[in-house]
């Protein structure tokens, strides 16, 4: 690949991946409402995600995706209905409870498949690669140093790019002391969590 062509990608994905959409919504929401400690597991299958449909995208996959639709539709509502859940619980929780401790046995795991859901079955996500990928790249030339090259790319950008609204969120979440505002904050945090559901069902 060539380095105009690597920057231009970079540039667009960066652009693309910069606009809040269902998968940011969810990501900052669960910062502001429980700390940026146990985001990376959410962000790493983001991450990975991407990384598949590029893959399916470069290497003219995307018709067996088409072939398994059913699969990545029920992979979607598996996805919605987890962000619909954690809304409910996020607006219903105690404040004062254990909001700031370390994540538990297991919710790694979790908000790794939450993670993996969310951008599976993003509409936004499918449309980049799938519809305005190949107007960038000439998927056809790519080469297998290509792929390389452009996976590379892309998990810089996606790191810069969501690491930035984690601590964004992290530094919005330091000024929530008092139980009222953790409470509002909690209930804004179920409110984009249940907004990005609503977006990602609606499409």
């Amino acid at each position: 690949m060539t380095i105009g062509a690597l920057a231009l990608f970079a540039i667009t994905l960066f652009v693309a991946a910069g606009s809040p959409g269902p998968s940011v919504a969810a990501l900052v929401a669960r910062v502001l409402s429980r700390g940026h400690r146990d985001v990376l597991p959410f962000m790493a299958a983001m991450w990975l995600g991407e990384a598949l449909w590029l893959t399916l995208a470069v290497f003219g996959l995307v018709a067996v995706a088409s072939a398994f639709h059913e699969v990545f539709i029920a992979i979607k509502w598996a996805g919605v209905a987890y962000l619909v859940w954690l809304a409910w619980k996020m607006w219903f929780s105690d404040p004062a409870g254990d909001g700031g401790e370390l994540p538990n046995a297991g919710s790694g795991w979790k908000m790794f498949l939450a993670g993996m859901s969310v951008t599976l079955g993003n509409p936004k996500i499918m449309m980049f690669y799938v519809a305005l990928l190949p107007t960038i790249i000439d998927l056809g030339s790519v080469t297998l140093l290509g792929w390389v090259e452009l996976t590379a790319t892309l998990l810089i950008v996606l790191a810069i790019v969501d690491l930035s609204w984690v601590f964004m969120a992290a530094k919005a979440r330091r000024f929530l002391k008092s139980p009222r505002a953790m409470k509002i904050a909690n209930r804004i945090s179920a409110g984009m969590i249940g907004g990005a559901a609503a977006a990602i069902a609606t499409r």
